[in-house]
């Protein structure tokens, strides 16, 4: 990835209740806040995207990567696009 980090939000916006993970995109309520600060680094959003990969497995990583590859192509996730469609 070059340039900007874009969110790895895919507009799936419910959090788990025991693991305190959004599950479509796997992180924390403190970890969003800190991805919409001005002062966050590029760095550090680099290393957050691993950090939740590595949180998630099997469907779940599968969706995550392929609607957060379509948005950072296309400008929007794969869920809002199909919410958009209909």
């Amino acid at each position: 990835m070059s340039g900007k980090i874009i969110s790895p939000c895919i507009s799936i916006c419910k959090t788990d209740p025991v693991t305190g993970y959004c599950y479509g995109c796997a992180r924390t309520n403190e970890e969003k806040k800190i991805w919409k600060s001005e002062v966050t680094t590029e760095n550090w959003k680099k290393n957050n995207l691993k950090a939740i990969r590595a949180r998630m497995r099997g469907w779940q990583l599968n969706t995550f990567d392929e609607s957060y590859d379509h948005k950072i192509k296309q400008g929007i996730s794969l869920f809002k696009k199909k919410l958009l469609e209909e």
